[in-house]
C-alpha cells in the first residue's frame, strides 16, 4: 500500500476561508500551479496572482513556488532557504487582502531527486502545504549532469521512471507536466517507442493513488502542445488516474490560461471529472460544469 498522505489544514486560511470554500466548491477548479519571484524566474506577487484568479472567474488559487533544496541545488531557479518565511508570509498578505473573494492557499512544487527525498519529506511534513506538486525537472544543470547521456531514448526512459519513482514516496498530491523530457531532445522524440515504458510508469502512478497534471504552458514549449501529450492523457484515464489541470503562471495573466482546451483534451479522453486539492484533500468538478462558466480569458 501507498503511504498515506496527511490531512493538513494551512494556518494562513482561517474559518472564514474555509467557508468560503465550502460555499464554492461546486462552482469551479482552482488555480492549482503558479508560482511567485522568489523562485527568480517569475514575476508579479501572490495578491497580484490572486488578482488574476479573481478576473478569470475563479474562486480560488493556490501558490505553488519551487522549493528550497539543500546543498545549493538548481538554487538560480527556486527560492533560498532563509526565503521561506517570506514565501509563507506572501501568500498569508494575499490570503487575507483576497478574504472573501478568492480562496488563496499556500502549495508547494517540490522536486524530486534520487538523495534529496528525506530533505523534501521533512520539508513538506514540517509546513502547513494545501497542496503539494511533485516534479522532475530534467533541464536542472544537476540532471543534466547526473541522468543525461547521448542516447535521447534512454533519457527519456530514465526520466519517465523517476516519475514513478516520485509517486510512490507518497510525497505528493500531483505530478507535474509528466513528459517534459520531451523539450530537452525535441527532434528525437518519438512517441510509439515509448508507449511500453510509459505503460508501465503508468501502472506504478495508479498503483501509488497519486494525482497528475495536465500543464497547460506546454503550449509555450519546444513542443507545442500541452504536457502530457493526448495519447499519454488517454493511457491514465484507461488506469483511472485522477487529473489536476494547473497553467504553471510565471506571471499572473497566465492564471485559468488555458484551461477551456484542457477541459475539452480531458473530455476527449474520457475523462468526466477533473480534481484539485484543498488541505491534501482531493476535491472533485465534473468537467461538463466546468465547461459552462465563462472563465474571462
Amino acid at each position: 500500500m501507498p503511504p498515506s498522505r496527511p490531512t493538513v489544514t494551512c494556518s494562513i486560511n482561517t474559518s472564514s476561508h474555509t467557508a468560503f470554500h465550502t460555499a464554492h466548491n461546486n462552482r469551479m477548479i482552482y488555480e492549482s500551479h503558479s508560482h511567485t519571484p522568489l523562485c527568480k524566474h517569475a514575476q508579479g506577487t501572490p495578491t497580484e496572482y490572486a488578482a488574476a484568479a479573481h478576473r478569470a472567474g475563479m474562486p480560488g488559487i493556490t501558490i505553488t513556488c519551487h522549493n528550497p533544496m539543500p546543498d545549493r541545488f538548481s538554487v538560480h531557479v527556486r527560492m533560498d532557504p532563509e526565503q521561506w518565511d517570506e514565501y509563507i508570509r506572501i501568500v498569508a498578505q494575499a490570503a487575507e487582502e483576497w478574504r472573501g473573494k478568492v480562496d488563496v492557499r499556500l502549495g508547494l512544487e517540490a522536486d524530486y531527486y534520487p538523495g534529496h527525498v528525506d530533505f523534501v519529506r521533512k520539508q513538506i511534513a514540517e509546513n502547513p502545504l494545501s497542496y503539494v506538486i511533485g516534479s522532475v525537472h530534467p533541464q536542472t544543470p544537476e540532471y543534466r549532469r547526473d541522468f543525461r547521456t547521448d542516447d535521447p531514448l534512454r533519457d527519456q526512459i530514465t526520466y519517465f521512471n523517476m516519475l514513478a519513482d516520485a509517486a510512490e514516496t507518497g510525497l505528493f498530491d500531483c505530478i507535474s507536466h509528466p513528459d517534459l523530457i520531451k523539450n530537452e531532445t525535441p527532434d528525437d522524440w518519438q512517441t510509439e517507442r515509448l508507449l511500453d515504458t510509459i505503460a508501465r510508469v503508468l501502472d506504478r502512478i495508479a498503483a501509488s493513488n497519486t494525482a497528475m497534471e495536465l500543464n497547460t504552458s506546454g503550449r509555450y514549449k519546444k513542443i507545442t502542445e500541452m504536457n502530457p501529450f493526448p495519447q499519454m492523457l488517454q493511457m491514465m484515464h484507461e488506469r483511472e488516474i485522477p487529473v489536476v489541470i494547473g497553467a504553471d503562471a510565471h506571471v499572473p495573466d497566465r492564471v485559468g490560461e488555458g484551461y477551456p482546451e484542457a477541459l475539452a483534451l480531458l473530455q476527449q479522453a474520457g475523462y468526466d471529472e477533473v480534481l484539485y486539492f484543498i488541505d491534501r484533500q482531493p476535491q472533485r468538478v465534473a468537467i461538463s460544469q466546468a465547461l459552462q462558466y465563462d472563465w474571462g480569458k
